[in-house]
This record gives C-alpha cells, structure tokens and sequence, in this order.
C-alpha cells in the first residue's frame, strides 16, 4: 500500500523539520505540507486540498495525529468520511488511527472522540491564553513587538507616500520589507497620498 503523507504547523510553530522527519521514516512516497492555523478552513490549505485531491483508493494518508488535519470536528469527520468512501485510508503515527486496520464504525467513534477533544483542547488554550493576557495586562505588561525603526525613518516613508512611491520602491530605498512599509503606514495617523502600488 502506497503511503502519502501530510503535514501541518502553524505559522508560529518550527516543527514541520519535525513532522517531515517522522512522515519520511514511515516510508511516504510523497509529502505535502501546509504551514497555516489548525482552526483554518480546509479550503484555505492548499496542500492539503492538493493531496486529498490527488488521493486515489488504495492508498493511504498518512498524518502525525488527528489534530494535523484540523481542529474543528465536522470538518474532521468529513473528510475522513469522504476518504473511506473513495476507498481511501488514514493512518496516524501516534498509533491512535488506523482504517487499514480498524473498522469503519469504530474509526468513525475515534474521529469523533478525538476531534471532540481537540476542540475541548483549543477553547480551553485560548481561554487561558486570555486569562493570561488580562493578569499581565493588569500587571502593566504592553504586548507587541517593539518598533525597529526610528521616527525619522518612519517620517521618509510618510513622505516618499505621499510624493507618490510605491510600497516595493519605497521598502527597497529603505532596506525594509513591503510589510514593514505598509504597518508605518498604517501605524501613522497622517493622511497619506494615493500613489501607483509598486
């Protein structure tokens, strides 16, 4: 049985070396991966879309555990679902899954058990990521990174805006990213003009 694996991290996390390693020593002919948030929607994941779509019967998809296909648990059991119609199969390397070897009724218990609790699992991270957000906050903590430029720079980049230049010029003249450009801009409360977007 051809083994096709995925993988998933998000855009934080540096664990995709990590994922790649394990899907490699499980012998997967082909590895796709999509670094984006687990509460994304399955539209949004590119690879995944890519290698559900390239999946054919009889093989299988091969993923680290459950959670790497999403967090959300309708989601979950759609797609796992519509792999075992198509004649698919899924496998996770925590052993927890595995529809070679399981039958369909007691795979469809487990995604239900296990994306249940990947959800219970999100709420309650983001509800004490919260809680830990307010105390600090309370405690005078400021959140954000900190600024790494100067007033002035941030001022030449108002002011090349408003002559006209674009973001690439002016993020290439200042030795900044165009995202960096465009947060000043954002950041700075002055009208700016309307200039060609490089």
């Amino acid at each position: 049985m051809e083994l096709i694996g995925y993988y998933r991290c998000s855009l934080q996390a540096m664990n995709e070396e990590r994922q790649i390693l394990a899907l490699k020593e499980a012998k997967c002919s082909k590895i796709y991966g999509d670094k984006i948030t687990g509460t994304s929607k399955y539209g949004d994941r590119k690879e995944l879309s890519r290698c559900l779509e390239e999946l054919r019967e009889g093989q299988c998809l091969v993923i680290g555990e459950l959670s790497r296909l999403g967090r959300n648990l309708l989601e979950m059991m759609i797609q796992v679902n519509q792999l075992l119609d198509r004649g698919c199969h899924l496998m996770t390397l925590d052993n927890r899954l595995n529809t070679t070897t399981m039958s369909p009724e007691i795979v469809k218990l487990i995604v239900a058990v296990m994306g249940y609790c990947s959800e219970i699992e999100l709420q309650t991270l983001r509800t004490r990521c919260e809680e830990g957000r307010q105390v600090a906050l309370k405690n005078g903590t400021k959140f954000g990174a900190k600024r790494k430029y100067t007033k002035e720079q941030a001022s030449t980049v108002v002011e090349m805006r408003e002559q006209g230049k674009g973001y690439g010029t002016i993020a290439k003249s200042m030795g900044f990213s165009i995202g960096k450009v465009r947060r000043i801009l954002d950041l700075n409360k002055e009208p700016v003009g309307i200039g060609v977007v490089a």
